[in-house]
């Protein structure tokens, strides 16, 4: 397909608005159309994002502006809690456009298409309203979705995420003098993405969040209890199967590093191992929050909703 698309991002200052950047400009079919950030309003795209070419400025727009702007898709990068006015904009002026909406704030909504495409492609029947998976969701479901028919009880979850997952507004959670030789547990009942999970599988899920003082990349520890026992080449099976036509997912004997996911597009899920009496699995899954758990993501989505080539614009190299 040949036909290009214009996508403007709103919230283009934070590490997920420069990664989504750097994917647009590598797109066949995208052009990047706006970008609103009311700290670099008129600095030049390309002396902050130098993978991106051109004049292109950062503007501070205001809802109406960007309705108006008239571009095919718009990428909200916004904090929780902002997005309503922004859509309500788009809907008025513009309700053919795309939205993507990294936030959490239409991820409980049964008129948004929920974009977990390796989980929830199916069900895309072209919406434009797209509403994209938290990070840690991202990878609490991908470790749990092939055993969920399995599973005799809820999976408890500990998750461990590099510091940009806590944005670019300062606080305890990305300081790194105070993550550094640390590890900060919060929110440990309740968490947004504890009920986002618990929603999408249809199953109950226990969510136990930490920071630490790497920068990128999430490991997600998953203990499951089955309700009958497996042996543990089933279980590797299982998963292989699963995702065998899913390339941004690769399956691993041993537990994956997030050292190693980190810049990566993809998703490492490993580490396989049953407890005596073979009914207690444990599995481990890896993905960079930035990528796969945000801008990845939105790209595939985006990809989706255009009916390019799920993989247009993604780094191929950086899954194997």
């Amino acid at each position: 397909m040949s036909t290009s698309k214009t996508v403007g991002i709103v919230g283009a200052r934070g590490h997920t608005g420069a990664e989504l950047i750097r994917l647009i400009a590598r797109h066949p079919h995208l052009e990047l159309a706006f970008v609103s950030s009311r700290e670099l309003d008129g600095q030049k795209v390309s002396d902050h994002i130098p993978e991106f070419s051109g004049e292109l400025r950062y503007e501070n727009l205001s809802h109406e502006q960007v309705g108006g702007k008239g571009a095919d898709a718009v990428i909200l990068a916004l904090p929780n809690g902002k997005a309503a006015e922004l859509v309500a904009a788009i809907d008025a002026q513009a309700p053919d456009t795309v939205v993507v909406d990294l936030s959490a704030d239409y991820r409980f909504d049964e008129r948004w298409y929920y974009g977990l495409p390796e989980l929830t492609r199916q069900k895309y029947a072209e919406q434009k309203r797209i509403s994209n998976p938290g990070c840690y969701a991202t990878a609490m479901q991908l470790a749990i979705a092939p055993l969920k028919g399995r599973l005799a009880g809820p999976p408890q979850c500990f998750g461990v995420s590099g510091y940009s997952g806590a944005g670019t507004t300062p606080s305890d959670k990305n300081n790194p003098e105070l993550l550094r030789d640390n590890l900060m547990p919060y929110a440990l009942a309740d968490h947004l993405h504890e009920r986002e999970v618990s929603r999408q599988l249809g199953v109950p899920v226990e969510f136990m969040p930490h920071v630490a003082p790497h920068f990128r990349g999430i490991t997600m520890t998953v203990n499951l209890w089955l309700q009958t026992a497996m042996k543990i080449e089933d279980v590797r099976a299982l998963y292989r199967e699963r995702y065998a036509g899913e390339p941004l997912i690769q399956v691993l004997d041993e537990a994956p590093w997030v050292s190693r996911i980190a810049g990566r597009h993809g998703v490492e899920i490993g580490g396989f191992t049953l407890a005596p009496g073979g009914k207690r699995l444990v599995v481990v899954a890896t993905l960079d929050n930035l990528l796969k758990g945000a801008a990845t993501q939105a790209m595939q989505n985006l990809n989706l909703a255009f009916g390019f080539d799920g993989l247009d614009s993604i780094p191929q190299e950086t899954t194997a």
